[in-house]
């Protein structure tokens, strides 16, 4: 879970996620030095949440605000060399339900699909009202130009709550990923098809934040257009 100025929405997140009925799961805060002392709760949370001996919670404090897609590799990669033996990655800003997360590890087992993804746009998916008629335009059209321009079946490609197989993220090969901010999301499942994992997709409710401001900027979303062009010039043919 990466955070940057959401001190608000980090201890519900936190409260939610660590009482989900899951043996050995373990939430880790990747925090990018967040201004507003998010990092400083994130480490005071993961002291209450490991008393007793436990190790329910842990934080990645890195020194400067590097982008989306960056500390989402430094998450995972933090989580494998731990041995988790399967990672989820989700926003902190309560827009992700947690609850679907036992539902996601159910797929995963159930299906063998290398990743399970939180999807908007598959039936029964879909997006909060109040996420605002210009965001959803926006969104449903970035999916069809990245599975367009990508020739890739999954029907919400960009959507960022998604778990993976220890196994696939190990064959993408995270430290190999070029995508600093949103298009992390596409990039990764892409290559993860590349590399013969199958995803299978879940209907999520997806909620509009109730603290806090959105991080897309321009700079993003241009990053956003030209990462799906990149990743089909370079695997051509492959």
């Amino acid at each position: 879970m990466p955070t940057y100025n959401e001190a608000a929405n980090l201890p519900r997140m936190a409260e939610i996620v660590l009482g989900l009925p899951l043996a050995g799961l373990h939430l880790k805060i990747v925090d990018d030095n967040s201004p507003d002392g998010t990092g400083r709760i994130a480490a005071e949370l993961a002291e209450k949440a490991n008393t007793g001996g436990r190790n329910r919670m842990s934080v990645l404090h890195r020194t400067a605000k590097d982008g989306l897609g960056r500390a989402y590799a430094a998450g995972m990669s933090a989580a494998l060399d731990e041995g988790a033996e399967f990672v989820v990655q989700m926003d902190a800003d309560g827009s992700h339900p947690a609850d679907v997360v036992p539902q996601m590890l159910g797929t995963a087992l159930s299906t063998g699909a290398g990743f399970v993804v939180g999807s908007r746009y598959v039936d029964g998916g879909s997006l909060d009202e109040d996420w605002g008629r210009h965001r959803q335009i926006l969104s449903r059209f970035a999916n069809r130009y990245a599975r367009a321009i990508l020739d890739v079946k999954i029907r919400d490609i960009t959507a960022g709550f998604n778990l993976w197989r220890a196994q696939t993220l190990h064959d993408v090969g995270l430290a190999t990923l070029d995508s600093a901010g949103y298009s992390f999301q596409v990039e990764l499942k892409f290559l993860a098809v590349r590399r013969g994992h199958n995803g299978v997709e879940i209907p999520i409710r997806f909620e509009e934040r109730t603290e806090g401001v959105s991080k897309m900027s321009l700079s993003t979303q241009l990053e956003s257009a030209l990462v799906p062009l990149r990743l089909r010039l370079r695997n051509r043919g492959v």
